[in-house]
C-alpha cells in the first residue's frame, strides 16, 4: 500500500474507533486525528512513550520528526514494517493497533531514529535513545546495527541485537531472540540475517554467522555456525532438519511447523 493510503487508512481507523470508544477518543485525536502526516503522528506517539528523566517530551518529538522528514528511507522502512505486521500477525488486521500498542513496531520505529543519529556521529544521543527503548519496550538494539525494511518483531520482549548485526528485508522475529556475540572479541562479531528468514521465540544466534536467505530457526535453538539458505534448523546446538523450495519465504508464511520440507541433501549437520 502506498504511503498516502497507509496514512489515510490509519486516520480512518482512528476516527472509527474514536466514535465508539469515548475513553480512547482523546489519545486518538491527539496522536492521529489532529496530526498532519504519519511522520507527525509517529513522533507524537513515540515521544509520549519514551519521555523519561530530564529530556522533555517536546524535544524527543522534535528529534523524531526531524529524522523522519530528513531521510525518506526511514519512513519507507516504517511503512513496510506496518504492512508486515498487518499481513503476518494473525492477531492484527489493521494499522492502528501496531501504531498505538505493539511494542515491536514502536521499538523498531524508534531504533530507526537512533540509527540515523549514529550515522551522523551523534553517538551519545543515539545510545541515550537506545537506553530509553530498552527500558520502555524491553527491546535492546544497538544503534549501529543495520536493519532492513518489512520487519516483524512479534511480541518483541527480550529481543537483543548487537552492534554489528545485519538484518535484511522481510525478516520475522519472535520474542526473546538474541543476535549476539560469543565473548569479548571486537570488530565484526554479530549475526547476519538474510532476507525472508523466520526466527522462532527464544532462539540465540551467536557470533559472526550467516543465516541464509529464506531459512527458518526453530524456537529456543542455539545457532553457532552458518545456516544455508532455505533450510530449517533447530536444537542446541542447532542441526538442519530439512529444506524448503528455493522460492519459499518462511518470514511471510510464519509457519513454525515441520510441514512441506524435504530431506537436506548434504546431511543433517551444520
Amino acid at each position: 500500500m502506498t504511503s498516502s493510503l497507509i496514512w489515510q487508512t490509519l486516520r480512518d481507523e482512528a476516527s472509527l474507533v474514536a466514535s465508539h470508544e469515548r475513553i480512547l477518543a482523546k489519545i486518538l485525536t491527539e496522536y492521529v486525528i489532529e496530526r498532519s502526516s504519519l511522520e507527525d503522528a509517529l513522533s507524537w506517539r513515540l515521544s509520549s512513550r519514551l519521555a523519561k528523566g530530564t529530556v522533555p517530551e517536546c524535544d524527543l518529538r522534535e528529534l523524531f520528526f526531524t529524522a523522519y522528514t530528513s531521510d525518506s528511507s526511514i519512513m519507507k522502512s516504517i511503512e513496510c514494517d506496518l504492512d508486515a505486521v498487518r499481513e503476518r500477525d494473525p492477531a492484527c488486521d489493521d494499522y492502528l493497533s501496531p501504531f498505538l500498542f505493539f511494542k515491536g513496531f514502536q521499538a523498531l520505529s524508534a531504533y530507526r531514529v537512533s540509527h540515523w543519529l549514529w550515522k551522523q556521529d551523534r553517538k551519545y544521543l543515539a545510545l541515550y535513545l537506545q537506553s530509553l527503548i530498552s527500558v520502555v519496550y524491553g527491546v535492546d538494539v544497538h544503534p549501529a546495527a543495520v536493519i532492513g525494511k518489512g520487519i516483524l518483531l512479534d511480541h518483541a520482549t527480550g529481543f537483543v541485537a548487537g552492534e554489528t548485526t545485519v538484518i535484511e528485508d522481510d525478516v520475522s522475529i519472535l520474542h526473546e531472540v538474541t543476535l549476539g556475540g560469543t565473548g569479548k572479541e571486537r570488530g565484526d562479531r554479530h549475526p547476519k540475517i538474510r532476507s525472508g528468514v523466520l526466527i522462532g521465540a527464544g532462539a540465540k544466534i551467536l557470533g559472526n554467522v550467516e543465516v541464509g536467505q529464506g531459512a527458518r530457526v526453530g524456537a529456543s535453538s542455539v545457532v553457532l555456525a552458518d545456516v544455508p539458505p532455505h533450510v530449517s534448523v533447530a536444537g542446541v546446538p542447532s542441526k538442519i532438519l530439512g529444506e524448503f523450495e528455493d522460492d519459499s519465504t518462511p518470514s511471510r508464511g510464519m509457519d513454525h511447523t515441520l510441514a512441506n520440507m524435504r530431506e537436506y541433501e548434504s546431511g543433517g549437520g551444520i
